[in-house]
């Protein structure tokens, strides 16, 4: 049985938090999908996870290449992934389902901390998935580095 954790933005972008988590969790060894909800934001986040760090490269790809199945992280705007993946990357309020927890490793939602609609979705996915019986934890970056705040 998977959890879910809960990622509040505060500090950095996403795109600047994401590349982070998305490295720990390739040391996880795992595949991993990043969901949005809008083709044309995940253009722009492919864009920028191209761009990266010069000390850093993530392999991906956007959903629906010919290499689907052996991308170790996959752009997706939906809940297929072509990659199998053992870890899913909720981002821009893209939902999650209990059953999604229960069968991966991790199901990750970031959050844009300061914007209120942001906050409000996630809110309520917290409620939907605890509610369900999922195992999640609360993360927040408030004094600087990532701090454990809730977990249920």
């Amino acid at each position: 049985m998977g959890a879910v954790f809960f990622y509040h933005l505060t500090l950095g972008p996403l795109e600047q938090t994401l590349p982070v988590l998305l490295d720990k969790a390739r040391g996880a060894g795992w595949s991993i999908a990043v969901r949005g909800n809008d083709p044309d934001r995940m253009g722009w986040l492919d864009d920028r996870l191209w761009q990266g760090t010069k000390d850093s490269f993530l392999p991906h790809g956007l959903q629906g290449g010919p290499h689907d199945a052996l991308q170790p992280i996959l752009l997706t705007t939906g809940p297929e992934a072509g990659n199998a993946p053992d870890c899913v990357m909720s981002v821009d309020g893209a939902a999650v389902t209990s059953k999604e927890v229960d069968g991966m490793q991790r199901v990750c939602v970031l959050f844009d901390g300061t914007d209120p609609e942001a906050v409000q979705r996630a809110r309520g996915q917290w409620k939907e998935l605890t509610d369900a019986g999922c195992s999640a934890q609360y993360w927040s970056q408030e004094s600087g580095r990532w701090e454990k705040k809730a977990e249920k």
